[in-house]
Formats: C-alpha cells, sequence, structure tokens
C-alpha cells in the first residue's frame, strides 16, 4: 500500500507532488532543491552549502518516513554546472562516510527555481 511522507523540516512541494512516497519498503525522495525549509528560499552561497542543504532537507525527509541515511541505495544528483562536481562530490562525502548508494550524476539545462543543484532518493526501510 503507497503510503506519503512529510515533514515541515524540508521545504514543501512546489508542485503536485509529495516530498517522499513509498510502499513495500521502498521510500522515494523527490528531488531537494538548497532551499531552506524556514524561509522557502534557495540558500546562496558554495555549491558545498547548497550540497548540505539538500542532503540536510533529504536527511530530514527520510526521519518523517522512519528512515536514515543509512537507508539510502540510490540517489540521483541533477547539476546545472557539471564543472561543480569536485565541490558537490566532497560535501555529498560527508553524508555516507561508510558504505556510499549508487549514484547517478548528470548535467541538466535549467532546474526548478534556477537552482543549480537538485537531488533525489531511493531508501529502503
Amino acid at each position: 500500500m503507497k503510503q506519503v511522507y512529510h515533514t515541515d523540516n524540508a521545504p514543501a512541494a512546489i508542485g503536485p507532488y509529495s516530498q517522499a512516497a513509498g510502499g513495500s519498503g521502498l521510500v522515494f525522495v523527490s528531488g531537494q532543491l538548497p532551499i531552506n525549509p524556514a524561509t522557502g528560499e534557495l540558500v546562496s552561497g558554495s555549491m558545498a552549502e547548497q550540497t548540505r542543504q539538500c542532503m540536510n532537507n533529504i536527511k530530514n525527509i527520510l526521519a518523517a518516513a522512519g528512515c536514515t541515511l543509512e537507508d539510502v541505495v540510490k540517489t540521483s544528483i541533477f547539476l546545472k554546472d557539471i564543472g561543480d562536481f569536485a565541490e558537490v562530490n566532497a560535501a555529498y562525502a560527508e553524508f555516507f562516510p561508510g558504505e556510499a548508494p549508487a549514484r547517478a550524476c548528470v548535467q541538466v539545462a535549467v532546474l526548478p527555481k534556477d537552482g543549480r543543484i537538485e537531488i533525489e532518493a531511493i531508501a529502503v526501510k
């Protein structure tokens, strides 16, 4: 049975989608922009700071679903500029000090709110 997850500790959806949804032991976290949930605004600053905001949003949504980052089996990172890969990769690694999940990282033409990064995740409960 499908279950939808929501927390006020991550940005509200900016369209007709849920922060996360799942079923059969899987949790799919929608793509997270580097939006500060307290202000609803994109964080400015380095790509490392923006990556950390995306990952903290994912971490908080996973908590609402009864999961942690250790339960993540796959992530996808969407970058406006693949030249940011090294900085993003270093900040992302802070959240997976042990075994990291499978991952894709691609450059895209444009992201919502003219963001520079978006990250989505899949976890197993």
